[in-house]
């Protein structure tokens, strides 16, 4: 039997689920179909040892947009957002910095290794927030063809620059971000090597870039353009990750969204150039005149579309679009949070206010660090030294582990997706070793405290949530691929060449993240072109 829906969304993701959840809000039947077990994409909780639950992919929440969670009532569905600590970065010899939302903690942290840069870091946050301030209005356009020139897209040029017309004195720090290295970028302000590696960090998280490669800059900006609280606005979710896909999907049920797991997709059904529903691997049929992917992008054009439907350019913009991923995540149950060589020092100084615990560390303790992890990767292996960014949700959540043991999320890179003349299946278990060998120069004994769980390298991620090549942001976040030019030209806007398919996952603008804004900007499009009235605006308020 066939059923029929107003719309199909394959990939249960959160910004699927946004999706299906605003469309039902603007009376829509969606039907969302997730391949695996259990919805949420890389925002899921999962049991990794007996006892233990971890965030198994994404990790931290910072972006998920306060408007999405109020026109949604997530907190009403259950969504509690728990704070994390100031960030901590140990150093190589026990002394360390502290990065904090809190500008006065930051300075006095700085000041003890360069005082100039200290006096000047309140200037940078000012200009960091303000040019962060672009950068999030940028978020909720809808990408327009600037090779076009019909009425309708004159029309979306004329919106964009009369929206943002009061940022046109901060282009050049919009194309110096763009374009510059974290490196230069940072050292127009900073002197101090160890100071610039606490902001350079974020340029490498997820990234095949360096923090000397050029265009690294903008990725600092897209890693603390958070909103909550913390440094950066990073923060825990009660329950772990996968509480902010129950949520989601509580709210579109709520309104009418109808979700089915263990339903992954064969085939998109087009016909004469228009979509008409969509297959399942075990022969279901779905009909809709509107199917919305939260898929990457190649693998709804390459596998569940097919070339012969598309135009020769996107078959060929598609094909190189660039998501070779170097990232590395382990989820770990142990008997007690790492014990930093710098903990008993960082406590007496009183440098993480009331916190006694550092949930969030960052461990690269200079410029050089970062860029040599890079450069093993850049020539094909893994670092022999990564950084990595340990978080201990438990210190604030007592739902993920037995009371007095803890859950340990590691993150980091690079181990790239490939390995020149090696293979990941003889050289994971070392690799692994690697990460713990790190871990415990900065936390001796950590790696004896380990109890069970899982490492994950890029092939792994790949197989489990079919990212291509484990990319987190499905496709680098460089000025080759963001706005107008992701995931391909000419079809930016969320639609695609065939009348009625949708895009809405992290392979379009504005990127990775879980900040359900992707999902946002795909339903108000979907409901545009079908002239159904909302209140969704291209304003983050």
């Amino acid at each position: 039997m066939t059923e029929s829906y107003d719309a199909i969304i394959i990939g249960g993701g959160h910004n699927g689920l946004v999706c299906a959840a605003y469309l039902a809000k603007a009376g829509l039947k969606p039907l969302v179909l997730e391949r695996r077990p259990v919805f949420g994409g890389a925002a899921v909780t999962e049991e990794i040892a007996p006892g233990f639950r971890a965030s198994i992919f994404s990790y931290l929440m910072s972006i998920l947009h306060p408007r999405i969670q109020a026109d949604l009532e997530l907190k009403r569905h259950g969504l509690q957002i728990m704070p994390c600590s100031d960030m901590l970065s140990p150093l190589d010899d026990g002394d360390y910095i502290v990065f904090s939302d809190n500008v006065q903690r930051t300075q006095e942290s700085f000041a003890r290794f360069n005082k100039k840069d200290a006096a000047i870091y309140a200037e940078f946050d000012r200009f960091l927030n303000e040019n962060a301030n672009v950068f999030r209005k940028l978020l909720w356009e809808t990408p327009f063809d600037p090779t076009k020139r019909d009425w309708k897209t004159v029309k979306q040029m004329f919106g964009f620059a009369k929206r943002n017309r009061k940022y046109g004195d901060k282009f050049f720090r919009v194309y110096d971000m763009l374009t510059m290295s974290a490196y230069d970028f940072l050292s127009k302000w900073f002197e101090d090597d160890r100071i610039k590696a606490v902001l350079a960090y974020y340029a490498s998280i997820g990234t095949f870039a360096g923090p000397k490669t050029p265009g690294s800059a903008y990725v600092i900006m897209h890693h603390v353009m958070g909103e909550n609280a913390g440094a950066g606005g990073w923060g825990f979710i009660r329950g772990g990750q996968g509480a902010i896909s129950a949520s989601i999907a509580a709210a579109a049920t709520e309104h009418g969204a109808k979700i089915l797991t263990d339903s992954p997709v064969r085939e998109v059904r087009v016909v004469d150039g228009r979509v008409r529903g969509v297959l399942t691997e075990d022969g279901r049929e779905y009909q809709a005149p509107i199917v919305i992917s939260n898929a990457h992008a190649k693998i709804l054009y390459l596998n569940l579309v097919g070339e012969r439907h598309l135009p020769a350019d996107v078959v060929r913009d598609i094909k190189t679009y660039r998501s070779f991923s170097t990232a590395f995540k382990a989820n770990l149950a142990v008997e007690r949070p790492p014990q930093y060589s710098c903990l008993d020092r960082v406590l007496k100084d009183g440098a993480l206010g009331n916190w006694t615990y550092p949930t969030y560390v960052h461990i690269a303790p200079d410029i050089d660090y970062l860029e040599r992890a890079y450069d093993d990767a850049k020539h094909g292996w893994y670092s022999s030294a990564p950084f990595i960014t340990p978080v201990v949700p438990t210190i604030v959540d007592d739902t993920l582990a037995p009371k007095g043991k803890h859950v340990v999320n590691l993150f980091g890179g690079h181990a790239p997706y490939e390995l020149k003349n090696g293979d990941w299946a003889t050289e994971k278990d070392k690799f692994r070793k690697t990460v713990l060998d790190t871990m415990d120069r900065f936390a001796p004994g950590f790696s004896s405290d380990i109890i069970g769980g899982q490492f994950l390298v890029a092939q792994d991620i790949e197989n489990i949530v079919h990212l291509p090549q484990g990319h987190i942001f499905q496709g680098e976040l460089s000025a080759d691929q963001l706005f107008f030019k992701r995931p391909v030209p000419h079809h930016a806007d969320y639609r695609t060449p065939i009348h009625g398919l949708y895009l809405c996952g992290a392979s379009t603008h504005p990127g990775g993240g879980v900040s359900g804004i992707n999902g946002y900007n795909a339903a108000r499009e979907i409901l545009a072109d079908r002239g159904t009235k909302s209140n969704m605006g291209y304003a983050a308020s």
